[in-house]
């Protein structure tokens, strides 16, 4: 069966934390209502490309789509029932910040079929939530996790964040085995980044932070892989873990290069080996959505080569690594005729390692991964 995602990107917050860099606003909510009726008329343009095919699943990311009101989220919702065929639909997520999430609005979701929750929680003290520019609580967090349950949901994600500001290795611990007394089912952990031109560069660079030094981010991420493996959860890509059978589809198409169509402002597609981004300015979304003419940005054709390569790095990020069968069968060619001396070369440096016709990266090769994706540029 033919497998193509659908990503739906809400560009508005309450509050943009100090390490975001992602397209999104806290300065322009009053411009939301306009934004989902642009939206709307997006995804009327796009049912018919998007129904040929039919979606497996669908992200609604952001931004926080859950700070959207009741009215609003039902429009949207309306929307994508009333025009997307979802007869093949598997997975249907949505990002939520813990404060913003209410009763209401999990019973809509439910409603309307959403069937998997990420909740943004980051880090379980206070203080280091405040530090980053978090707006919500340990508290908040609890009492979302506690109304989705009661409401039926048990496909819930939590985001967790390591190498924060004096963030110390007993906090990190903290956060993970509280995290895992609530037998969430998939847990997703990502090493923080300074981004250019967001608050916490500015703040870096004034002195205002003391972030861990490579060896305790490393020892970090190291105690979160060793915890949750030994608490039952598969470690399926490099910054994931999931209970059985609950790993991320929408993600996984992303890993293993299939199609997803991206709607909404700024979002991305992947779709007939093309690569393009919808418009980033607000101003000129709304009116290519006047208009009903919405235009592809920075369009790159993926030729064969390029394919090969984004197959390798996108797939060697899962921890099973790339199939060698899986790839003979997508492009007709075998991986070693392609890569042989790569190949060998990273084994010899104990990066990769290859086993049960599954190329994968090793424990090194996972803390070196940027080194080891560059091997497979042709």
């Amino acid at each position: 069966m033919k497998t193509l995602g659908l990503y739906i990107h809400i560009p508005f917050c309450e509050s943009k934390c100090y390490y975001c860099d992602f397209l999104s606003f806290d300065n322009k909510l009053d411009k939301v209502n306009k934004y989902i009726d642009s939206l709307c008329i997006h995804i009327l343009n796009q049912k018919h490309e998007i129904n040929k095919v039919g979606i497996t699943t669908i992200f609604i990311g952001g931004g926080t789509p859950s700070m959207l009101d009741i009215g609003q989220l039902t429009k949207l919702l309306t929307c994508l029932h009333e025009n997307i065929d979802m007869k093949q639909l598997k997975e249907f997520t949505i990002e939520c910040n813990p404060n913003s999430i209410t009763t209401d609005k999990i019973k809509l979701f439910k409603d309307y079929g959403v069937n998997r929750i990420s909740l943004g929680l980051q880090a379980w003290q206070n203080g280091l939530l405040k530090n980053i520019g978090r707006i919500h609580t340990q508290k908040d967090f609890i009492d979302a996790y506690y109304n989705l349950r009661n409401e039926g949901f048990d496909n819930i994600n939590v985001d967790i964040m390591f190498s924060l500001p004096n963030q110390t290795m007993k906090m990190l611990e903290e956060t993970i085995k509280n995290i895992v007394k609530f037998d969430i089912n998939h847990i997703s952990c990502y090493g923080l980044t300074i981004e250019a031109n967001t608050r916490m560069a500015k703040m870096y660079e004034n002195g205002e932070y003391t972030f861990p030094d490579e060896i305790l981010d490393r020892d970090m991420y190291h105690y979160i892989c060793d915890f949750l493996i030994s608490n039952g959860y598969k470690h399926y890509e490099i910054s994931n873990f999931a209970k059985a059978s609950y790993e991320c589809m929408h993600n996984l198409i992303y890993w293993e290069l299939d199609d997803y169509i991206g709607l909404g402002l700024g979002a991305h597609s992947y779709y007939k080996d093309k690569r393009y981004h919808n418009a980033e300015r607000l101003d000129i979304y709304q009116d290519e959505a006047l208009n009903n003419d919405f235009k592809k940005y920075d369009i790159q054709n993926i030729d064969l080569k390029s394919k090969y390569e984004e197959y390798m790095f996108l797939g060697l990020r899962k921890i099973d690594g790339i199939d060698i069968y899986e790839f003979e069968k997508k492009f007709k060619v075998k991986v070693f005729d392609i890569y042989q001396n790569k190949v060998e070369s990273l084994i010899s440096q104990g990066l990769i390692d290859y086993s049960n016709h599954n190329i994968k990266l090793t424990k090194k090769g996972i803390d070196l991964s940027n080194y080891v994706f560059i091997n497979f540029l042709l």
